[in-house]
């Protein structure tokens, strides 16, 4: 993973626990390529999202896009898993609050390599309770071609230092 944006983090950094405070809006986090396989495409869909474009080549090459392709869901799962391995958070643990505007622009076809680029958009501190902050990110998911394949907007709450220091600041 990268940051980009004036962020130089180093892998220390990455796997250190962040609080609220240490996120900036702007700050920008890409993940190094991976290729998404039939065989993960299929396991994922059986157990999934069973239609036949994600389970069967053969029927899925009569299908909508003429070949395997994994299920939207899918995508969406590998978008988190490549963030969370790259340390994006760090050590800290995240509530997800959910997503919006999620939105499958292209199917993702068995050899596809596919990065995830997550943009902080905005930073608060919880209304209810000001221990916690609320990191909204824009995720974009691009293949190898450069063409967005997956895009949405995510809120997870992570702890603010008010929380670290037991409410003394």
């Amino acid at each position: 993973m990268r940051f980009t944006s004036g962020c130089s983090k180093s892998k220390a950094f990455m796997l250190s626990r962040r609080y609220f405070e240490d996120f900036k809006v702007g700050e920008i986090w890409e993940s190094p390529p991976v290729v998404v396989t039939a065989e993960e495409i299929v396991a994922f869909a059986r157990e999934f999202d069973p239609q036949p474009m994600h389970t069967d080549a053969a029927r899925a090459a009569d299908g909508p896009f003429k070949a395997l392709v994994a299920s939207g869901w899918h995508v969406t799962a590998i978008s988190w898993r490549e963030f969370h391995r790259a340390g994006g958070y760090g050590s800290t643990p995240v509530v997800g609050l959910g997503a919006d505007e999620l939105r499958w622009h292209r199917p993702v076809k068995a050899g596809d390599a596919v990065r995830v680029r997550r943009e902080v958009i905005e930073l608060r501190l919880s209304a209810s309770n000001p221990a916690q902050g609320i990191v909204r990110t824009r995720v974009s998911m691009r293949n190898q071609s450069d063409e967005v394949v997956m895009t949405l907007l995510s809120a997870g709450r992570v702890p603010s230092r008010l929380a670290a220091d037991g409410g003394h600041e």
